[in-house]
């Protein structure tokens, strides 16, 4: 492997790293806040529920999760990012039980060992890079 494509390696798994945490915990958080909120009936509510510290919390996370994401994909393939990215889905659902106290039936948890057995098969060579900048014709 050269020098580059072992930088690019790294920088990948490094954003991927930060683009799985930054949606889990946004996730996560976003529900913290929602769940301490009284129902809401209009915009207006959702609007000023935006200002509650953990949902303000879970929203910057999630902008910064949008943001590194689009930087991922920048030079990644989608057919990549999608699938490693989607050990996130494995988190949230490990935080929803440990910390929010969520029932995972058996049926979830087969999904979650697939979704496990997908990220390692599309994760096993190197990353994909995208040969050229720019939208296709």
């Amino acid at each position: 492997m050269s020098g580059e494509s072992a930088r690019l390696r790294v920088k990948t798994w490094v954003c991927a790293t930060i683009v799985v945490l930054t949606n889990v915990f946004g996730d996560f958080f976003m529900k913290r806040g929602m769940s301490a909120v009284p129902p809401i009936h209009s915009p207006l509510g959702y609007i000023a529920t935006l200002f509650q510290p953990w949902v303000a919390l879970g929203v910057a996370l999630l902008i910064a999760w949008q943001l590194s994401r689009m930087a991922l994909l920048s030079w990644a393939d989608l057919s990549y990012v999608l699938p490693v990215t989607s050990i996130g889905y494995v988190f949230v659902a490990l935080l929803g039980r440990l910390l929010l106290d969520e029932q995972i039936t058996s049926t979830r948890w087969a999904g979650i060992v697939l979704i496990v057995a997908g990220v390692a098969l599309v994760s096993g060579g190197t990353p994909p890079q995208t040969a050229h900048h720019g939208v296709a014709p």
